[in-house]
C-alpha cells in the first residue's frame, strides 16, 4: 500500500510538536496548564464566579476543539492522542484550572472514550469539591435513527453547541442555565457528513479506510467510522440534496424559520467546492422560506487530510441567535 505524504518530524511527537507550535503561534489567547502540557486554558476566559467550560477530545480534528478555546468561548481545552481521547488527567487539569466556585461544564462529542475519560475526571474533580456537569454532542444524523439520538455521535456541530455554551458562560449564567443552554443547542443542531477519500494516521501513514475511484460514502464518521449508504460519486447539488433531505426530515423546517449554517471540510476539500455547496444549501432554504441568519464555511471540524464535506444547521430561536451572535476570541476563530 502507497504511503501517504506528511509534513512531520515523527508521528509519536507531531501532537506535542503541534501544540507547541500552537501556544507560540497564539500566545497572547492561549497557555498550557504548568505541568500539563495538553491541557490548554485561555488567558482572558475564567474569573470569578464564571462557570468554566472544558471541551476537548482527539488531535486530528483542528480547529476542533483546541481552536476554540478563548475569551468567549471555551476556558480550557484537553488534548488526546490523533482520534484518541484526552486521558482523565489532562481534563482534570484543566477542570482546576478553571474553577471559579460557580462550577465546572465538560462538553464533548459522544464517543466511548471521551465519555469513560471524561466521567473518570467529573468524579475526581467533585472529590476535590468541584461541581462538574456534561453535556456530550450528538448532531450527526447519520449515525443512529431518531428514536436513539443519545447514541448519535458529535460532530461538526460541535462548533454551535460550544459557540452557544461557551457565550452563556461569558454572560456569567449559573451552571444550570449553561447546561439548559447546551442542551437546547445540542437539541437543535443537525450534522450530515459524506466522505469522498480517505486518511492516515500520522503513525502508519496509510489510509485508514478505502473507497473506489468513483464511490463517496454518505454518513461516514470523522474518524473513518462507517456511513450508511456507499454509492457512486454524485454532483455536488445531488449531494447537497441528499444532506439536506436527511436533515430536514428531522429538523421540520417552517416558513419564517432562521438556521445558521456550517459547510465544514473533512480537511482536503477546498473552499471552491464547499462554495458551490453552500450555494445550493441557500437555494433549498431559500425556497422553503427559511432565513440564513449566520453561514460559516471552511475547515472547522476535520478529519486529519481526509476529502469530505458536511453541512450543519443549527435551528435558531431567539435565545440561541443572541448567544452564537455574541463575540469570541480564540486561537483559530473569532466572532463579533
Amino acid at each position: 500500500m502507497t504511503l501517504t505524504k506528511k509534513i512531520i518530524n515523527s508521528g509519536d511527537d507531531v501532537v506535542d510538536e503541534m501544540v507547541e507550535g500552537l501556544l507560540l503561534a497564539h500566545s497572547g489567547i492561549v497557555t498550557s496548564v504548568p505541568g500539563s502540557p495538553r491541557s490548554i486554558i485561555a488567558r482572558h476566559g475564567p474569573r470569578p464566579g464564571k462557570v468554566g467550560m472544558v471541551i476537548g477530545g482527539g488531535s486530528g480534528h483542528e480547529p476542533t476543539f483546541v481552536g476554540f478555546v478563548g475569551k468567549g468561548l471555551a476556558d480550557a481545552a484537553a488534548i488526546g492522542n490523533v482520534f484518541a481521547s484526552p486521558p482523565p488527567d489532562p481534563i482534570l487539569a484543566c477542570a482546576v484550572a478553571v474553577n471559579q466556585g460557580a462550577g465546572v461544564l465538560f462538553c464533548y462529542g459522544n464517543y466511548a472514550g471521551d465519555v469513560m475519560n471524561f466521567d473518570m475526571a467529573a468524579e475526581m474533580a467533585e472529590m476535590d469539591g468541584i461541581e462538574v456537569r456534561t453535556v456530550v454532542t450528538t448532531d450527526d444524523v447519520a449515525s443512529a435513527p431518531r428514536d436513539q439520538r443519545h447514541k448519535r455521535r458529535g460532530v461538526a456541530g460541535n462548533f454551535f453547541v460550544f459557540k452557544a455554551a461557551g457565550a452563556a458562560c461569558d454572560l456569567m449564567l449559573p451552571l444550570d442555565e449553561v447546561v439548559r443552554v447546551a442542551n437546547l443547542a445540542n437539541d437543535r443542531t443537525y450534522t450530515v457528513g459524506v466522505g469522498l477519500s480517505a486518511c492516515s494516521l500520522p503513525q502508519t501513514r496509510r489510509a485508514n479506510f478505502h473507497l473506489g475511484d468513483e464511490e463517496m460514502e454518505v454518513g461516514l464518521g470523522i474518524h473513518g467510522e462507517p456511513g450508511i449508504i456507499r454509492q457512486p460519486l454524485q454532483t455536488a447539488d445531488a449531494i447537497v440534496d441528499d444532506m439536506l433531505d436527511r436533515i430536514f426530515a428531522e429538523m421540520n423546517p417552517q416558513r419564517g424559520d432562521r438556521v445558521a449554517v456550517l459547510v465544514n471540510s473533512l480537511g482536503s476539500t477546498t473552499l471552491m467546492e464547499l462554495y458551490v455547496m453552500n450555494r445550493r444549501v441557500r437555494q433549498r432554504l431559500d425556497a422553503l422560506g427559511v432565513e440564513v441568519h449566520a453561514t460559516w464555511v471552511g475547515p472547522y471540524c476535520t478529519s486529519l487530510e481526509m476529502a469530505g464535506a458536511s453541512v450543519t444547521l443549527m435551528h435558531l430561536d431567539d435565545e440561541l441567535t443572541r448567544l452564537i451572535d455574541l463575540p469570541c476570541d480564540c486561537a483559530m476563530f473569532r466572532a463579533g
